[in-house]
């Protein structure tokens, strides 16, 4: 491919600009969610306390266990999680996502055995971190402006990379080493990103679903062409035929365990006297195997079941690269985040480290573009497909625009006056 040599200075440019403005963060973001990756291994000899029981002949009802838990939790528990062991104390789970908590009662002595308060737990202050820099609303701006960008800095990246003159192993898929501390870096910074540029542009993908902004428009996109979950799937709209007495939770629990469901297993309680019995699984390694199913309160009778193939295209695609963000589809995508979160970190670090090598004295070092050089209409096309795409880099674009125009401004009044 024959570069236009204009071009390439000018995407450099803002290549340059938007990677120096970015780099702060951007290595915020690839040791954080590096961290994270051990979130199971952190956690679980610091819970196991909690989480494990001595096991005894006798067990209490879970509807006693209900009850414990009931009086002893900081919010009534709305769900508790099928006990996969006779070593596992019952989960009782309280909210949902960061506001949730979970206690923890030993089913043999009916015992508390400690209650998790994801707020209060150290992965918890890391994912906040991660996305939204401990900022709140503010800092997940942040975080989704930045990821914007980092998708126009993995394209413009490729072409600056893409080389002009024909392909050669060093420089461009191999570091050159014996040509100085500034080329070798560069090359690092370089040929790491080309080599994960893909995986950079999957892994942004399971990142955006969580962001304020495009976010809230994919949820918006679901609902108008109704490509979420179906409207059976939490069973709002589904109601148990009231009776003298409720099924007892063992009796539910019974139920749940025969469907042989894989993963993590939820029963959620029923609200109020008309409410169903909903459970569900949770099995990210295995998206398909996960279902929901609703049982009435009063005869145990199934009412519904829902599986993988009743959601909607939309969110089973937004479901999916979430899962591969969090490397959770078993041993192989976890390796394959942690060694994007190193050459993330690798690449962002010789970036800074080529800079300084490079930089002069009382200069920026910004690559100048020939005065004589014109945007095309298929640059302007793309910046608009992705500002509309993306609202916040299209926002930021337009603040750059309306900052380059105020100095083209006054250099001509400048040059005027100097005139």
């Amino acid at each position: 491919m024959k570069k236009n040599e204009k071009l390439n200075t000018w995407l450099w440019k803002w290549h340059f600009i938007a990677g120096l403005i970015s780099l702060p963060f951007i290595l915020i973001l690839s040791i954080t969610g590096g961290i994270y990756l051990f979130k199971a291994d952190y956690e679980k000899p610091r819970q196991k306390h909690i989480k494990e029981v001595a096991v005894a002949i006798d067990r209490i009802s879970l509807d006693q266990q209900w009850q414990i838990a009931n009086k002893n939790a900081v919010k009534k528990p709305n769900a508790l999680l099928l006990p996969t062991s006779k070593h596992h104390a019952t989960e009782f789970i309280s909210g949902r996502f960061s506001g949730q908590s979970s206690v923890f009662v030993n089913p043999y002595t009916g015992e508390i055995s400690g209650e998790i308060v994801t707020k209060e737990t150290d992965m918890y202050t890391i994912r906040k971190l991660h996305g939204e820099l401990l900022m709140g609303k503010f800092g997940t701006k942040i975080v989704e402006l930045i990821a914007s960008w980092m998708l126009v800095l993995i394209l413009t990246g490729l072409y600056v990379w893409w080389p002009g003159r024909g392909w050669k192993l060093k420089g461009f898929f191999i570091p050159r080493i014996g040509e100085g501390k500034r080329t070798f870096f560069r090359d690092m910074h370089s040929i790491s990103g080309f080599w994960i540029s893909g995986l950079l542009i999957l892994i942004l993908a399971g990142a955006f679903p969580w962001t304020d902004v495009v976010g809230g428009n994919f949820k918006k996109l679901q609902e108008m062409t109704n490509t979420g979950y179906p409207d059976s799937w939490k069973g709002h709209q589904l109601q148990s035929q009231h009776k003298a007495e409720p099924i007892t939770l063992d009796q539910i629990a019974i139920k749940a365990e025969a469907l042989h469901l894989t993963g993590t297993v939820k029963i959620h309680f029923p609200k109020g006297p008309q409410g169903v019995f909903s459970v569900s699984n949770n099995n990210p390694s295995d998206l398909n195997s996960q279902k929901k199913i609703h049982f009435d309160q009063y005869s145990g009778k199934q009412i519904l079941s829902n599986d993988w193939q009743d959601v909607g295209v939309l969110m089973r695609g937004r479901m999916w690269v979430m899962a591969f963000h969090q490397g959770e589809f078993g041993v192989w995508n976890w390796w394959l985040m942690f060694f994007t979160a190193i050459a993330l970190t690798i690449m962002s670090g010789s970036a800074l480290i080529s800079y300084i090598l490079r930089k002069r004295k009382g200069s920026w070092g910004i690559p100048k573009v020939p005065i004589t050089f014109k945007i095309g209409y298929g640059i302007i096309i793309i910046i608009g497909i992705l500002g509309l795409a993306f609202p916040l880099f299209g926002a930021s674009i337009i603040i750059l625009l309306i900052i380059e125009y105020i100095r083209t401004i006054k250099k001509k009044r400048k040059t005027i006056l100097s005139a």
